[in-house]
């Protein structure tokens, strides 16, 4: 399973990749907002960072399908290899989806809620599609099912489209969707810090520090 930071944040990012085995970066029009500069200009020094190749996502603005087109091919032609264009699954979506994986360029389909529209953006060629499992459970439904329901219907349909699983609020979404094998997850940095976070394991690994203190002197380690 592929795990990708949701976030345009550069120190963040990079803090992220400093510690855990990420295999890139998602990003959004809200987040990019967020960050309150020029959305290329941000992108560029992301791409900079993880380098050619690494997943990139970014998501089109235009409403009708040809203009996503266009808008999709200036995002590749930017942002190079590895950038998969992000377009909402809405039937102007689902056109743009089919012309742009039809020219070769990698598609995520996104503002995923329901299997049929996950089905159709597959059906259509994309390469992700992005279930937003918390918002899925904050309309009264179960986002984690609905991302395995996806999973199941792309392999019984032989379709080589991955879920690619969004928006959590804690570990333990993301732990059921690991467990059941989905494509990718994609979360942002604190809720990736709270994978490892438990104090339990802080007080382990200090009562083996203290222990070895009062063998060896305080400041020993094995290297000493």
């Amino acid at each position: 399973m592929k795990f990708l930071i949701d976030n345009a944040d550069l120190d963040k990012i990079r803090k992220i990749y400093n510690y855990y085995p990420v295999d890139g970066v998602t990003t959004n029009p809200s987040i990019l907002a967020k960050t309150g500069r020029k959305p290329y200009e941000v992108l560029k020094e992301i791409r900079k960072f993880i380098g050619p190749g690494e997943e990139l996502h970014v998501q089109v603005i235009s409403r009708k399908a040809e203009d996503m087109v266009s808008e999709g091919r200036s995002i590749v032609r930017e942002l190079g290899d590895g950038t998969y264009v992000k377009v909402p699954a809405v039937p102007e979506g689902i056109k743009a989806i089919g012309l742009l994986s039809g020219e070769g360029i990698a598609v995520t389909a996104t503002a995923v809620y329901t299997p049929m529209q996950a089905f159709l953006a597959g059906k259509a060629g994309a390469d992700y599609v992005a279930p937003y499992v918390n918002r899925i459970d904050n309309l009264g439904a179960d986002g984690i099912r609905t991302a395995q329901t996806i999973h199941d219907i792309f392999r019984m349909n032989g379709l080589k489209t991955q879920v690619l699983a969004a928006s959590f609020k804690n570990s333990q979404q993301i732990l059921e969707l690991v467990r059941y094998g989905i494509g990718a997850v994609t979360a942002a940095p604190d809720v990736i810090d709270g994978l490892l976070r438990c104090a339990d394991v802080d007080r382990a690994v200090e009562d083996f520090t203290s222990d070895f203190e009062k063998l060896c002197g305080e400041g020993k380690t094995m290297l000493l």
